[in-house]
């Protein structure tokens, strides 16, 4: 995944020192103090897989399991992430070694898988599920060394040094499945200074893990639990028929390295694991094409707009300039409420709520408030956020709705609390009925579902209802020009004038400000990678708000040059245009980079892309909307109207 921003580590440390001055901490975030031989205490997570999408709990599986099984209570983020928090047998003392260790021994004897239990591990091996484990809150990551270049001495290559997270189930190799059975964990940690005379603390700053398989006769185990690995390659891996039962050891080794990485810049290994130079260059070309392209945009609607104001602003000539032009002569028809005006308001107080929520959202993460180490933070702030920006969509929606002539404002209010929310709740309820089907952890809970709707009709809908109840009673938006009693005949439209081909036509530019951030975007919800370039994110998210606006602009210019006054949807269709490049994108990188084959992760990737496409639609419409219309008004009210 891409790297880290700079300012990460300082918020990090910043925090870390306010820990030494007994101040309040962010949840998740304060350095846990160890001394030696204290217990560090090693917890799973979840199974995941990118080629089904299906996260499993870690006991799904046959692990060995401590005499008390103890699940930590997760916020909501975590519960929509798929994670199941849960202790592990795993004995880890701070600066301790453990050369080999037997898991769940009784009286030496080696665990035995049923026929069911290898059908199943062979089968979860063979979707190439991984295992996630943290250990001080701080993930397991498996280091992978690459080669580069393969020019020159051998001797003087440099490794390239990678991370994965978690670690393979385990693998497969001519058709038979083998288990990875032994975990050699590899924690560090970072001695702290301290004055003389005080014992020494210590900071856990990375956990790694090299698995191993290591098939039952050639591990040597005694009756203290205790176990003797084979030497160099001597010994084969341990497989697991899936036809029958199998008969193995789960063991572990503990091997503790000093590190100068602080406590503050121990995210940094997750968090920097891909080329960093590709997604600067992309970045800033984008940045680049964007504002030159919006730059030569703006020129020539500020040019041509003045020109034509100039125009007819003439007495003398302006029947001439009357016959010529377009968009003076659609004057008394271009504020004419559309059709279907509360459904309209409502989808564009839905898009405010989320523009809202999103903006803060990034703001606040690039700030460095939600990071990775407060798990399921960013989806808890996110739906929260969501609910109580409803007060904002609802003012939007009702002053709107009255402009466009509405008057039962408790039904549009009741619109735009339902609409979008209904329509996102119902998705999510058929895929969780699919997820509930498989098993799989990843399936909302009923009583996490019956908490949402209660956010949803106790949090959100009255905000909407007090929002829209305030923006209806407010005084509607200022036409400055009045709406003609008949309607004017809209002459025949050109090809290029179809709305499709202005979805097209205004899809590509702020399609093209954010496909690079689009891709690691993708790659952290379906490939499990971190992500957290919300610095980046922020600067792309303000070109896309100003790319948007500038290309609803120019087309409803464009729109009414052709004497075509119906705007009002057409440009809230038009702006949201990206969306459509989206949904292509989407499409590609289900096709090119992951590794679905069957039916229900592929409903489960195109039901949730189906969400992300419509969130996004509504977005950079309502965004495109709002600039179109202060547009209209304002070339309306400077020129003179007889």
């Amino acid at each position: 995944m891409a790297a880290a921003m700079d300012w990460l580590p300082w918020s990090l440390l910043l925090l870390s020192l306010t820990c030494d001055t007994g101040a309040f901490y962010v949840p998740g975030v304060a350095p846990i103090n160890f001394h030696q031989n204290d217990p560090v205490e090693i917890k799973a997570v979840k199974l995941t897989s990118s080629r089904t999408q299906l996260p499993y709990e870690y006991y799904s599986l046959p692990f060995c399991q401590p005499s008390k099984i103890t699940y930590k209570a997760e916020n909501l983020g975590e519960v929509l992430r798929g994670d199941r928090i849960v202790n592990t047998p795993f004995q880890v003392l701070m600066n301790s070694e453990k050369k080999c260790e037997v898991l769940c021994s009784q009286s030496n004897k080696p665990v035995t898988l049923t026929v069911e239990q290898s059908r199943l591990v062979a089968e979860r091996i063979s979707e190439d599920y991984y295992v996630h484990l943290i250990a001080d809150n701080l993930p397991v990551a498996t280091r992978l060394e690459l080669y580069p270049s393969r020019d020159g001495d051998d001797k003087k290559k440099e490794k390239d040094v990678q991370f994965e997270h978690g670690y393979r189930l385990g693998f497969t190799d001519a058709s038979k499945i083998y288990l990875h059975n032994h975990l050699s964990f590899i924690l560090y940690y970072h001695r702290e200074d301290l004055e003389e005379d005080q014992e020494h603390t210590y900071r856990v700053v990375r956990f790694e893990v090299i698995p191993q398989s290591i098939r039952l006769e050639d591990l040597k185990t005694d009756e203290k639990s205790s176990c003797t690995l084979p030497e160099g390659t001597n010994s084969s891996p341990q497989e697991i028929d899936p036809t029958k039962e199998n008969q193995l050891h789960f063991t572990y080794s503990v091997h503790w390295e000093e590190s100068d990485i602080k406590w503050a810049s121990r995210w940094d290994t997750y968090l920097t694991m891909s080329d960093v130079q590709i997604h600067w260059f992309s970045i800033i070309n984008s940045v680049v094409v964007v504002f030159f392209l919006s730059g030569i945009l703006s020129m020539i609607i500020i040019r041509t707009l003045r020109k034509d104001i100039a125009n007819y602003n003439k007495e003398d000539d302006i029947e001439d300039t009357m016959e010529e032009s377009g968009w003076k002569l659609v004057h008394g028809d271009v504020f004419r409420p559309p059709q279907y005006p509360m459904i309209l308001s409502s989808l564009l107080g839905s898009g405010i709520q989320l523009f809202c929520m999103i903006l803060i959202v990034i703001f606040v993460a690039m700030l460095g408030m939600l990071s990775p180490s407060s798990r399921g933070a960013l989806m808890t702030t996110a739906c929260f956020l969501f609910m109580f920006m409803g007060v904002f969509g609802g003012f939007s929606a009702g002053r709107l709705y009255r402009t466009l002539k509405g008057h039962r404002w408790k039904k549009g209010a009741f619109c735009t609390a339902t609409l979008y929310p209904g329509v996102v709740f119902g998705i999510c309820f058929v895929l969780n009925c699919f997820i509930w089907g498989k098993h799989s952890s990843g399936a909302v809970p009923f009583p996490t579902m019956a908490a949402l709707l209660c956010m949803w009709f106790g949090i959100s809908l009255p905000l909407v209802y007090l929002g829209y109840y305030f923006g209806f009673r407010k005084q509607p938006y200022d036409n400055p020009v009045r709406t003609n009693q008949i309607p004017r005949q809209i002459p025949e439209q050109r090809w290029y004038m179809n709305r499709f081909v202005g979805i097209l036509m205004a899809g590509i530019l702020p399609f093209g400000a954010m496909f690079i951030e689009l891709f690691f975007i993708f790659s952290a919800i379906w490939e499990n990678q971190f992500y957290y370039l919300f610095g980046f994110l922020f600067l792309v998210f303000i070109i896309l708000v100003v790319s948007c606006s500038q290309i609803s602009i120019v087309m409803v210019y464009f729109q009414l040059c052709a004497e075509d006054y119906r705007w009002w949807w057409r440009n809230f269709l038009v702006s949201g245009g990206s969306a459509f490049y989206v949904l292509v994108y989407a499409i590609f990188y289900f096709v090119n980079k992951l590794d679905i084959v069957e039916f229900i992760p592929s409903l489960l990737y195109f039901g949730y892309t189906a969400l992300m496409v419509l969130s996004f639609w509504l977005l950079t419409g309502t965004i495109g909307f709002y600039a179109a219309y202060m547009f209209v008004r304002k070339i309306y009210a400077a020129v003179k109207i007889d």
